[in-house]
C-alpha cells in the first residue's frame, strides 16, 4: 500500500514539474553565458567592456561650472600648440643630431626659431596668462621637459636665465611641471575628455 501511494505521488508530482521550454533547441527566456563551479556553486562569468573611472560623480555649483567651462576652453585653446611643440621638438632634435658642429647647430636653431615665430608668434602672444600657464604644463606633458629645459637646450643658459627672470616679473615660472595626479588633476581630466571626444 505504501509503495502504491509513493508511486502515485511520484507520478502526480512529475506531471506538475516545470522546466525550461526549448523551441528549436533555443531558450525562450534567459541568458546563456560562461560559468565556473566553485565549491559546488555555479557562478556566471560575464565579460564587461573595459572602462576608465575618471572621477567620482560631483554635481557642480554654478561657480564651479563656470571655472570648469573656462578651464576646458583654455585647454582646448592651447592643447594643439602643446602637441605641435612635442612634434616640432622631436623633428628639430633629429635635425640637430645631423649637425656637423656647434656653429651649424646654432644656425639651424635660429632658422627654426624664425620659422616658429613667423607661423605662431602672434597666436602665442595673444594667449591669456592662464592659457600660457596651462601651455607650459602641457608642453611638459607632451615633451617630458619643462619649458625652461627646452629653452636652455635650444638657446643656451644666458637666454633661459633672461627669459626666466622676465617671466617671474609677470608671474610665470618656466620650470613649472605637469602634475596630473595632483594640482593639475582637472587639466588632466579636461585633456582626457577632449582627446576622447567627450567634450
Amino acid at each position: 500500500m505504501k509503495r502504491t501511494l509513493f508511486f502515485s505521488m511520484f507520478l502526480l508530482l512529475s506531471t506538475f514539474s516545470f522546466g525550461q521550454v526549448l523551441n528549436d533547441g533555443k531558450l525562450e527566456k534567459g541568458y546563456v553565458c560562461k560559468s565556473i563551479i566553485i565549491d559546488g556553486d555555479t557562478i556566471p562569468l560575464i565579460e564587461l567592456p573595459p572602462f576608465e573611472i575618471v572621477d567620482n560623480i560631483h554635481v557642480m555649483s554654478p561657480t564651479e561650472k563656470w571655472y570648469w567651462d573656462r578651464l576646458v576652453y583654455n585647454v582646448k585653446t592651447v592643447l594643439p600648440y602643446a602637441k605641435l611643440a612635442g612634434m616640432k621638438l622631436r623633428e628639430y632634435n633629429s635635425i640637430l643630431i645631423s649637425a656637423k658642429n656647434e656653429t651649424e647647430k646654432k644656425k639651424l636653431m635660429k632658422q627654426a626659431e624664425k620659422e616658429l615665430k613667423a607661423q605662431f608668434g602672434k597666436q602665442i602672444m595673444d594667449l591669456t596668462f592662464s592659457q600660457g600657464e596651462i601651455l607650459m604644463k602641457l608642453v611638459d606633458k607632451e615633451t617630458g621637459n619643462t619649458t625652461y629645459d627646452i629653452v636652455k637646450e635650444l638657446r643656451g643658459s644666458f637666454i633661459v636665465f633672461f627669459y626666466q627672470n622676465i617671466g617671474r616679473l609677470f608671474g610665470y615660472n618656466l620650470k613649472v611641471r605637469y602634475d596630473p595626479n595632483g594640482k593639475d588633476h582637472q587639466i588632466a581630466t579636461a585633456v582626457y575628455m577632449i582627446e576622447n571626444g567627450l567634450i
